[in-house]
């Protein structure tokens, strides 16, 4: 008997919303405000904040906090646009803080 199994997914830690699919990450290796954090090129099932300057590690960027759709937990932010050349690559991504999310499917 063969087993059915779904896409990898990530969900928000607070109410289990699937934000994200492993196949959408980009990189493992980036730092949100409270420790590890993941790069995605997409996220579903989330709302996007208001844009603000913000100085992070790498620049000056232009950002917007990403938010769970319902429960509202903040989960990490959506790169809206990269100051540095060489930072342009995250326009459009999203960053999801590893101790917000949990792991489906898995």
């Amino acid at each position: 008997m063969t087993e059915i199994v779904g896409p990898r997914l990530y969900s928000c830690c607070n109410c289990r919303n699937q934000v994200a699919l492993h196949d959408d990450v980009i990189s493992k290796s980036f730092q949100g405000r409270n420790g590890r954090a993941f790069l995605f090129s997409h996220a579903m099932n989330v709302v996007v904040g208001p844009k603000e300057d913000r100085q992070l590690m790498t620049g000056l960027h232009t950002v917007a906090d990403v938010y769970c759709r319902d429960c509202r937990e903040v989960l990490g932010w959506k790169y809206e646009r990269a100051y540095e050349e060489t930072q342009k690559y995250k326009e459009g991504k999203f960053i999801l803080e590893k101790s917000k999310i949990v792991k489906e499917n898995w």
